[in-house]
């Protein structure tokens, strides 16, 4: 991911001192960013102009990462990246490179149209998956629109395509090694099961166009993420740091009662009395202001 879309996810929940200069220098000496980051130069071709879309789903860019390690009970070999640009959300399918055009039409019905309906417009690379007559059929029997760019040129995607490379970039990084590991019960994650984890991340960050993250701009909050839980269950492993959050909590509910003109009126009805540490007031000592010099384990 970026290191602006970075910066706003540790800024949310933690910090540390000069975190931004420190954070700045950890990312350009990331050994993954620097090999896998793609080069923005000029591209041939001039950037044909698309009608943004007024609503979710509307207008989608679909793409295939290739490459990667074989993965899963399947041996997926690939994974197809589907962005709305409305809300620049992005999903992760699993899927192989030889799968046919049957094959990811019934993988975008399963997954797309089952739950977002049909878009208007794809956008996508003269790819023989959705070049082949079947595809092209479908979308006009529903009567869609499919537009078609030359692959690796900004033709008639333009910032989709650039979206769809970043997204490229992080699957590459995640995936590109056949990420895996065994939990505690002996079950082994490939990176197959773990794609949904960067789905979330990529959609709850705050996105440079919208400001916002996709989830945000979809749900209208943003989901809890791991982190978010792993805090609780500090709160609760440390008693100090959980009386450091209630009292704050509870601070921070008082604060509307200590304005100056509750504050007079309370003065109004009370009385500056001092009291002698041997003159019995009450089993409470609460109310009572003692000096620095007064240990309060001496009241009785």
């Amino acid at each position: 991911m970026s290191e602006d879309r970075t910066k706003e996810r540790v800024a949310s929940k933690a910090w540390w001192p000069k975190w931004e200069q420190k954070l700045s220098e950890y990312i350009k000496t990331c050994e993954t960013c620097q090999k896998e980051n793609r080069k923005h130069g000029k591209k041939y071709g001039l950037i044909q102009h698309i009608e943004e879309p007024k609503n979710p789903w509307e207008t989608i860019n679909m793409d295939q990462v290739t490459g990667i390690v074989p993965g899963g009970k399947k041996d997926f070999n690939a994974s197809l990246v589907i962005v709305d640009r409305y809300r620049k959300s992005v999903k992760f399918l699993p899927c192989h490179k030889q799968d046919t055009a049957m094959d990811t039409a019934l993988l975008f019905w399963n997954n797309i149209i089952s739950t977002c309906g049909v878009p208007k417009m794809i956008i996508s690379d003269r790819d023989p998956k959705f070049t082949s007559e079947f595809w092209t059929n479908l979308y006009e029997m529903l009567g869609r629109k499919l537009e078609f760019s030359k692959a690796y040129h900004l033709q008639t995607d333009g910032i989709a395509e650039r979206m769809t490379q970043t997204v490229e970039d992080i699957l590459r990084r995640f995936c590109a090694y056949g990420m895996e590991y065994r939990d505690h019960e002996g079950y082994t994650h490939y990176w197959v099961t773990l794609l949904p984890a960067v789905q979330l991340a990529y959609n709850t960050g705050q996105h440079s166009i919208t400001g916002k993250s996709a989830s945000l701009v979809e749900k209208g909050w943003k989901p809890l993420l791991p982190v978010d839980h792993l805090k609780k269950n500090l709160l609760t492993i440390h008693p100090t740091a959980k009386n450091l959050h209630d009292m704050c909590k509870k601070a921070g509910k008082q604060l509307p009662n200590a304005s100056l003109g509750k504050k007079n009126t309370k003065n109004r009805g009370g009385t500056n009395n001092t009291w002698s540490l041997t003159l019995k007031q009450g089993s409470k000592c609460q109310c009572l202001y003692l000096t620095s010099t007064i240990l309060s384990n001496k009241i009785r």
